[in-house]
């Protein structure tokens, strides 16, 4: 196996590389403005470093959200193209899983906690984690997006990854690591998975609210009345 791992549903574009039994490369860079720019030098690069070449590649893993629009459909966009060039799987992420997952694998994760990340528009993505056998169980059901003022008592109450504590630090009782989607992470959770025969997410995008840009309702006239 070598498989390539990236994610831009966060404040970070991160890539890696797996050869099936650890992680063989990666980068990550926190720019939220330039996903499309760094996205595939940053890929190339991690290929590369790692002494392989693209059509090497087994499987393409990528975060499929919940996120901003315009980042989150660069990360897709290029893992799909990727798999279709190279005829290989693509396998899709929850991004908040997938930082779950670094949480967990870091030493000393709490058996619960809450990975809270930056939704724009002064709300958050979330969803609650309970470790169990070393591999975090969201026990909060489907993510979700709110004001995090607006959240339950319990759930603030939960010590949070990601960018949330750090942008609304009086609605979170404390601050894990790390603040954005790891790929590292994202690719053990993958390689784990796919070793217990799991099924993974189709790669396509977990929005929870609409675009801000959208289409006009018709053409206006220009013409004087």
């Amino acid at each position: 196996m070598l498989l390539l791992a990236l994610d831009t549903a966060t404040s970070a574009v991160t890539v890696a590389l797996h050869d099936g039994a650890r992680v063989v490369a990666e980068e990550s860079l926190a720019d939220a403005r330039r996903h499309a720019e760094t996205l595939t030098p940053m890929i190339a690069s991690v290929v590369a470093s790692a002494g392989h070449r693209p059509g090497e590649l087994t499987d393409v893993a990528v975060g499929v959200g919940p996120g901003p629009f315009t980042g989150l459909r660069v990360g897709l966009a290029t893992a799909v193209t990727l798999g279709l060039t190279l005829g290989i799987p693509v396998h899709g992420v929850c991004s908040l899983d997938a930082l779950a997952h670094a949480v967990a694998g870091s030493g000393g994760a709490p058996e619960d906690f809450l990975v809270a990340t930056d939704a724009r528009r002064k709300e958050v993505y979330w969803a609650s984690y309970r470790c169990s056998a070393g591999m975090p169980q969201r026990i909060s059901g489907d993510p979700q997006v709110s004001r995090p003022g607006e959240l339950p008592d319990q759930i603030r109450a939960l010590p949070a990854a990601g960018r949330g504590p750090v942008l609304y630090p009086d609605c979170f009782a404390g601050a894990l690591e790390p603040l954005d989607v790891p790929a590292g992470a994202l690719a053990s959770y993958v390689v784990a998975r796919l070793a217990r025969g799991h099924e993974l997410l189709a790669a396509q995008p977990l929005y929870l609210r609409q675009p801000d840009a959208k289409p006009s309702a018709g053409m206006k006239s220009v013409l004087p009345r």
